[in-house]
């Protein structure tokens, strides 16, 4: 089986992006399940309900979050009520929604895992003993994929070789942007360090650029606009041995689209 992993849908713009490319690369690649992180995808930060719906309206099957998780709250209630958006497992107990769903494919059950780095992050807590409580759980499917929000590249590597054998597929998201290191480790569990960002193409991480500079500058508060035009969009294709629930292989993902007048 082929699961498509994409990464961070950033405002209305890569809500609409996602949703012109989705459907052509679902058949072209003959997709079976469809894994989003949405925690960027209303404008402004955060995820709405308006917005998990145009995602899941596009052909996702599961949105996963992060650290905007609980940005919006009108989003709280549809963490609990909807059992394929996911926050990160690491949170605290007691708040909204759950970390970990099993998606029913029919021939094959499919577990997606979403957790939380803590390194430059939230002091949640520790995403390596909750994998472990994760999956302790004996009737956690042998197909699981795991989106690690996390900044360091360092904490997303050790999380790849922490869970190598153990999970299908360890994916950073966050950092918006695609790394180049896709790969099978030794036990069988594909790994790569951040899917990137799905938005537009000029922009730093989604936002304007004069504004992220001017922050950066200044120092002063300045409101993050996001970007328009020519859009990207990110992620990973890991094709599954559905017996054995090990990754055959994983590829990454680039579609891109340019005005005709760019200089």
């Amino acid at each position: 089986m082929n699961i498509l992993a994409i990464g961070d849908v950033v405002g209305s713009i890569g809500c609409r992006f996602l949703r012109e490319q989705l459907p052509r690369l679902k058949k072209e690649r003959q997709i079976d399940l469809v894994v989003v992180n949405g925690e960027n995808s209303a404008d402004g930060n955060g995820i709405t309900p308006a917005s998990a719906e145009f995602l899941f309206s596009s052909g996702v099957d599961v949105i996963t979050t992060g650290n905007h998780s609980f940005r919006r709250k009108e989003s709280y209630e549809l963490y609990d009520q909807c059992e394929t958006l996911l926050r990160p497992a690491n949170f605290p107990s007691g708040v909204p929604g759950r970390g970990v769903c099993v998606v029913d494919l029919g021939r094959v059950q499919v577990a997606v895992i979403n957790l939380m780095g803590t390194s430059y992050m939230g002091s949640l807590d520790c995403p390596f003993a909750a994998m472990d409580r994760i999956l302790s759980d004996p009737e956690l499917p042998p197909i699981r994929l795991v989106d690690f929000h996390a900044e360091a590249t360092g904490e997303k590597g050790a999380m790849g070789y922490f869970l190598d054998g153990r999970v299908t597929a360890v994916y950073g998201t966050h950092t918006h942007v695609q790394t180049a290191d896709e790969q099978l480790l030794p036990k069988g569990t594909a790994f790569l360090s951040d899917l990137g960002m799905t938005g537009p193409i000029r922009s730093v991480l989604g936002v304007k650029p004069e504004l992220v500079i001017q922050k950066l500058r200044t120092h002063m508060p300045v409101r993050f606009d996001l970007a328009d035009g020519p859009c990207r969009m990110e992620g990973a294709i890991f094709s599954v041995d559905v017996r054995k629930g090990n990754a055959i292989s994983v590829e990454r993902v680039q579609i891109k689209t340019y005005s005709t007048n760019i200089e």
